[in-house]
């Protein structure tokens, strides 16, 4: 059976030529002519689209595709070129009406054409490189109708009238504005941009310039800052009913530059109403509208921040520096911590937590608390003053937030070492004395300041309270080893501290009554009995005492007194008058002290125990002193105090400082040491900054104190100088 080869089929062209009616395209022209006029004048719906579609598909089809786009260019010409003079022809406010009515329409026949020419469209216009139809209708509308030479000036005038109108305070037709402005927008970003919104700024920068000038001279600060926010937001909300999106940003620009940023140095130096006004008045609601303002335009944040920053210096200043201040410590403190209150708030709810003025405002604490030397002293004595009795009766969480507070301007102190030295002995004072109102008060602060500044910062003041447990566990075995032996003496209660820890100074030792010393000796042999090597020595100027005293007519009261107040006391068991001198040698009180101690006995009012010849508050040698038989009190327990200043005298003040200059000494000594050991050689301007560097969480250490101390080095042979370069330090290993 044999295959038979397959032949390929192949197509081949009509060979019977087809006659085109020569006139042809002249017809099918006329037909689509004919639509064209009936879609403008509103007649299409007795046309076939249909049949149309297929006239114009065969005049493209049939090479008659450039009379059909010529003939669509010469007819929607000239219809437009009528619509234009109907247009020209509208008066007043029918104009636009008239305008937005024939765009309306051409739009709707516009779309009816293209829908018959998409053949066209699709077909013989990409490939000849002309304009798509509707393209092309939106072109010769912009020719014809927008840029004729009556319609374009006439256009511009009147939307820019309607938008004045508007800004006066009339009521316009928006809707029609959205509309218009939407035709030249679909007729071209460049059509719309200059055509309108190039004058439109150019009008708008005229008006705010004007109006900006009026109100600066009418208005005060908060009230030009109303009407420009207003104004700024009219244009936002123009924006969003009738305007391009893109515009926005444009004609803000506008409003804040002519009525913000021409202004600003005016607006905030205004008087009487300006940025200090608003600062001092508590006008969070002017702050804030000036921050959101000022905040648009370049550095006008800058100019806010810096009349504020010199404002708040001034006024730390003068309160820093202000005698009448200084007489009181805690209302010192309380003023700042007032002061740090009232600017946190404002810019928490002014100016919105912006961390420029949260910085701003922690520089000028910095600033002026450190221009007054003794501030380290009075934040400590604010501290104290609130662990004793100010902070009684306060919830945890309130006690909390007090103690941040003066972490806040224990931050800002240059002088922390100062602050230590101040709040050692005070809180050594409120221990020994038991007039902390809270142990877990005093930790918290403790815990803060060693987050603060480490464990070397507060390893002593931690110290200060193990020597007090201690010491309660100590005399608890006192009283356990001795039983019922010292049930007739007076009871003890002893505070043992460990030297280095706390802050107690050499002092003499007072002669003790007979009846106490011999209750301490017994201590004293029996702490010596249980712990091998130790030395104890009584810091007598720091005790407290219980007294039980009898006055005339047999009432009792119990007093309580220092330990220097208690031996002046019981030395009238055994007489009835003692000159100053007299009990200055029976005691041996330091005379500094012992004035103190007479004048709070007999000087003060409803405490005086004693009397005093001659009546007077000085205290001199030869004063004589009496038992008070006549003293009454409606307490039973009387406290007396110690006649003593709240704060230092200056030359205490100068010896603390004295005392704290060489403490830092050694720790100058030490950073240069760490620093030449790492970095081997190191020249003289490079020490001081990394030693600056190293100290300033304690303190800003002096360059005269540095250049000491490394002279002081080079002489004990730990660094030596370069033989060439003398300004250069190396260490010797």
């Amino acid at each position: 059976m044999s295959t038979q080869k397959k032949r390929p089929f192949q197509i081949e062209a009509f060979k019977h030529r087809v006659v085109v009616d020569p006139k042809y395209a002249e017809k099918t022209w006329k037909v689509l002519e004919h639509a064209i006029h009936e879609i403008y004048n509103h007649n299409a719906s007795g046309l076939s689209f249909e049949e149309l579609y297929r006239n114009a598909y065969n005049m493209v089809l049939h090479k008659f595709g450039e009379k059909l786009y010529s003939g669509l260019v010469t007819t929607m010409t000239s219809h437009l070129r009528e619509i234009s003079q109907s247009i020209e022809s509208a008066q007043g406010e029918i104009f636009l009406e008239e305008l937005n009515r024939k765009w309306v329409d051409h739009n709707k026949a516009l779309q009816m054409i293209r829908d018959i020419l998409m053949y066209m469209d699709r077909t013989f216009i990409p490939s000849n490189h002309k304009t798509p139809v509707h393209e092309l209708g939106l072109n010769l509308w912009r020719d014809v109708v927008i840029h004729s030479s009556k319609t374009q000036a006439r256009l511009l005038d009147t939307l820019l009238e309607l938008v004045l109108r508007e800004r006066n305070g009339e009521v316009i037709n928006r809707g029609l504005m959205r509309n218009i402005i939407k035709m030249l927008m679909d007729l071209g970003l460049s059509v719309y941009q200059q055509d309108f919104e190039k004058h439109f700024l150019d009008v708008s920068a005229n008006f705010y310039c004007l109006e900006s000038q009026k109100f600066i001279e009418s208005c005060d600060c908060g009230d030009y800052l109303k009407k420009a926010e207003r104004r700024l937001n009219e244009e936002m909300e123009r924006i969003s009913h009738y305007l391009d999106p893109r515009t926005e940003s444009k004609i803000t620009n506008v409003v804040e530059k002519e009525m913000i940023e021409s202004h600003m140095h005016t607006l905030v130096h205004m008087e009487n109403s300006g940025l200090v006004n608003m600062l001092v008045d508590d006008k969070f609601e002017d702050l804030g509208r000036m921050y959101n303002l000022f905040r648009r335009v370049s550095s006008g944040l800058n100019i806010v921040k810096d009349v504020m920053t010199s404002f708040i210096r001034d006024t730390g200043k003068q309160l820093v520096m202000d005698p009448e201040r200084l007489r009181d410590p805690v209302d010192f403190v309380q003023r700042l911590l007032d002061l740090k209150d009232k600017y946190d708030k404002i810019i928490t709810m002014a100016f919105t937590n912006d961390k420029t003025f949260q910085n701003a405002l922690n520089s000028s604490f910095e600033y002026f608390i450190n221009l007054n030397a003794r501030s380290p002293e009075f934040i400590s004595l604010f501290v104290d003053d609130k662990l004793r009795k100010g902070l009684k009766g306060v919830g945890e969480e309130d006690v909390e937030i007090v103690l941040d507070k003066v972490m806040m301007l224990f931050r800002y102190l240059q002088e922390k070492d100062v602050f230590e030295k101040y709040y050692k002995q005070h809180l050594a004072k409120r221990l020994l004395s038991g007039k902390t109102i809270s142990d877990d008060a005093e930790r918290s602060l403790i815990v803060k300041l060693k987050t603060e500044c480490g464990y070397q910062f507060t390893s002593k003041l931690e110290g200060m309270f193990t020597d007090m447990k201690t010491s309660h566990d100590t005399m608890q075995g006192f009283y356990m080893f001795h039983g019922g032996e010292l049930a007739d003496s007076p009871t003890l209660a002893v505070q043992v501290l460990t030297t280095g820890s706390w802050p107690t100074q050499p002092s003499p030792q007072c002669n003790l009554p007979t009846e106490i010393l011999g209750v301490c000796e017994k201590f004293r042999a029996y702490y010596l009995g249980t712990h091998n090597g130790r030395r104890l020595s009584w810091q007598t100027s720091m005790g407290t005492a219980d007294l039980k005293a009898t006055f005339g007519k047999g009432q009792k009261h119990e007093l309580n007194v220092s330990s220097y107040q208690m031996c002046v006391l019981m030395l009238f068991n055994n007489a009835d008058r003692f000159t100053c001198k007299e009990i200055e040698q029976t005691t041996a009180i330091p005379m500094s002290d012992l004035k103190r101690c007479l004048q709070s006995l007999a000087c003060v009012k409803g405490k005086n125990v004693l009397r005093k010849e001659p009546m007077s508050k000085d205290i001199a040698e030869n004063d004589t002193f009496f038992f008070n038989d006549k003293f009454t009190s409606k307490f039973f327990k009387v406290k007396i105090g110690t006649v003593v200043a709240q704060r230092e005298s200056e030359p205490e003040n100068l010896e603390t400082r004295q005392r704290v200059e060489e403490d830092r000494k050694p720790q100058i000594e030490a950073a240069i040491v760490r620093i030449m050991k790492s970095r081997r050689t190191l020249d003289h301007n490079n020490v001081v900054a990394e030693v600056t560097k190293q100290l300033q969480s304690r303190f800003l250490p002096n360059p005269v104190v540095i250049k000491k101390r490394i002279e002081s080095l080079i002489e004990r042979e730990f660094l030596e100088r370069d033989k060439v370069d003398r300004k250069l330090y190396r260490y010797l290993a």
